[in-house]
């Protein structure tokens, strides 16, 4: 474990039950994530990946392993404090965004803030958060949609405000499951040229689970599972 090393995932076992059968999904997966890097997970469909990186981000459980993150085992943890501890070290973005659609795109970005100064009032919001917020959307292209919802946003645009709330927290480690996966191949071309673009100027680290071959060849390491196990 190197000094720039923020996350190691230790013998990481899951599997699940569906009826009387045990499904095994993941089996003694060792992994660790180094401050600043771009890793991306690939395998096929039902390979593990995305259930590795819910362990990773403590929004799933290991069926045993462990979860380290500066000497902190989070799978340990209470609930309680695993909601705290996600909510302050990963930025999540997903492939089909998950925005509030009643919200706006500077709202939605914002919900991390309200979430954890317990759902606030939107006008108590702390104003150098909500600045955050707007500088943040603004850097990604975003600057004339604050105000717009999601249903009058483009694909690719949703997915900029779902990377600006994924970022919002300052987050050790940005996840990413499958974020162009839903986009056109242009589309899908600029998200991946705004990611490496924050892992560049924010030296922000990023683990993204993708079938993307544009994000593996640019990637600073890519880890293939195969069945359960990393191969690489």
């Amino acid at each position: 474990m190197g000094n720039n090393s923020l996350l190691h995932a230790i013998n990481i076992f899951k599997e699940y039950k569906n009826g009387e059968n045990t499904v095994p999904v993941l089996h003694g997966v060792n992994l660790t994530i180094e401050k600043g890097e771009i890793v991306v997970i690939v395998g096929a469909s039902g390979a593990g990946k995305s259930t590795l990186l819910h362990i990773l981000g403590i929004l799933d459980t290991p069926t045993s392993g462990s979860v380290i993150y500066k000497g902190v085992d989070l799978t340990k943890l209470s609930p309680k404090k695993q909601a705290e501890m996600r909510n302050r070290i990963f930025g999540f973005v997903f492939q089909f965004y998950h925005l509030l659609p009643d919200f706006t795109a500077l709202e939605n970005v914002s919900l991390p803030g309200l979430i954890g100064s317990g759902f606030s009032n939107w006008n108590e919001v702390n104003k150098d958060y909500k600045n955050r917020a707007i500088s943040l959307l603004e850097r990604v292209g975003m600057r004339n949609r604050l105000t717009h919802k999601p249903s009058q946003l483009s694909g690719g645009e949703r997915q900029r405000v779902s990377i600006t709330r994924a970022l919002v927290n300052n987050p050790e480690i940005l996840l990413c499951d499958e974020p162009t996966g839903n986009l056109d191949t242009k589309t899908g071309h600029e998200i991946r040229e705004l990611i490496w673009d924050l892992n560049k100027t924010l030296n922000q680290t990023v683990v993204i689970v993708t079938h993307d071959k544009e994000m593996a060849k640019n990637a600073n390491r890519v880890v293939e599972i195969v069945d359960g196990y990393i191969i690489n």
